[in-house]
């Protein structure tokens, strides 16, 4: 594929909606280089906050309570609206933009106010990376066969954008880590799998709303993911060694990991969690039931219409 072609398909970077003719048109390496600086004296300054659609990622929300001091869902609620993650069925959340200035809740004329734990979209900016493929297949025996990703960056250069003429160079790999994006993408890696393989599906399947309503809680409110964890049966269901209980009872890092573990078993089959032997047993004891009676169901139905008809005869 050609770079051109595979640079106009990125549309998006974390849901911040991007015209592809803003993406120059170059995939650019760890070791490219980039002439861009943003600071208060910059005539744009926080000219790129307004206008936005910036998709949060679970690391995000982690770090914007614990600065805010805040429940998950009172947080959610205030600062955030639904949306759709990638262009899928997969439900997420985005930063619900002032009514009177149409600008991102955080900022200020001075600047971000949540700046040391502002989103992964936001620190990107104005790099993006891509993992661009063309999808996933199956094999014979029905499994998900790895798609192979080519990862890449590229520059935004929009208009209003002025810190392409300020002074400063880097390599990508120092604005990187420069911007603690390096992090950002090891605690998001996980998750954005679980979306890039939901979006490889294409439209041919869909979530049940169980398990929308479930992606949508473990990926936004650790608290609540926690008490599904610890107060319904799932500790009777999964079998999970005692070292994990723990680190995620407390931690809420821990925790998150272990969210985009629980999703990939039950979304997409993957096999990450052992059920205990017991619960497969039922399990398949309530399939054979089920089965059964829809036999001897069938059987009915088949003697009532043969009843019927016979009667009809005479």
């Amino acid at each position: 594929m050609k770079e051109q072609d595979s640079l106009s398909k990125v549309k998006t970077l974390f849901g911040k909606e991007l015209n592809p003719s803003n993406i120059m048109p170059h995939k650019l390496t760890m070791e490219s280089k980039i002439k861009f600086r943003c600071h208060p004296g910059v005539r744009c300054f926080t000219a790129c906050c307004g206008g936005i659609k910036i998709v949060l990622t679970p690391y995000d929300i982690l770090q914007l309570t614990k600065r805010l001091d805040m429940p998950a869902y009172e947080f959610l609620h205030k600062y955030t609206e639904p949306t759709y993650l990638e262009k899928t069925d997969m439900p997420g959340v985005q930063f619900k933009l002032r009514e009177d200035d149409n600008k991102c809740p955080f900022v200020t004329p001075e600047g971000c106010t949540v700046y040391s734990d502002r989103p992964t979209a936001c620190r990107y900016y104005p790099v993006g990376m891509a993992d661009f493929h063309e999808g996933g297949s199956r094999g014979a025996d029905g499994e998900e066969k790895s798609t192979e990703e080519e990862k890449f960056f590229f520059l935004v250069k929009e208009d209003h954008c002025k810190g392409f003429e300020e002074d400063k160079t880097w390599t990508i790999e120092e604005w990187r880590a420069d911007q603690g994006v390096d992090i950002r993408d090891e605690m998001n890696k996980e998750w954005l799998r679980l979306v890039m393989r939901r979006k490889s599906y294409g439209q041919q399947a869909s979530l049940s709303d169980q398990a929308k309503r479930m992606f949508f809680m473990a990926s936004t409110d650790l608290a609540s993911f926690r008490r599904f964890i610890f107060e319904s049966s799932f500790l009777d269901t999964y079998i999970i060694d005692e070292e994990t209980i723990e680190k995620i009872k407390n931690d809420d890092v821990e925790l998150m990991h272990f969210s985009f573990v629980y999703l990939a078993a039950t979304l997409f089959g993957a096999q990450t969690l052992e059920i205990k032997k017991e619960k497969v047993l039922a399990k398949m004891k309530d399939i054979e039931k089920r089965q059964d009676e829809s036999v001897l169901e069938s059987v009915r139905e088949y003697e009532e219409l043969k009843a019927q008809r016979a009667k009809e005869k005479k």
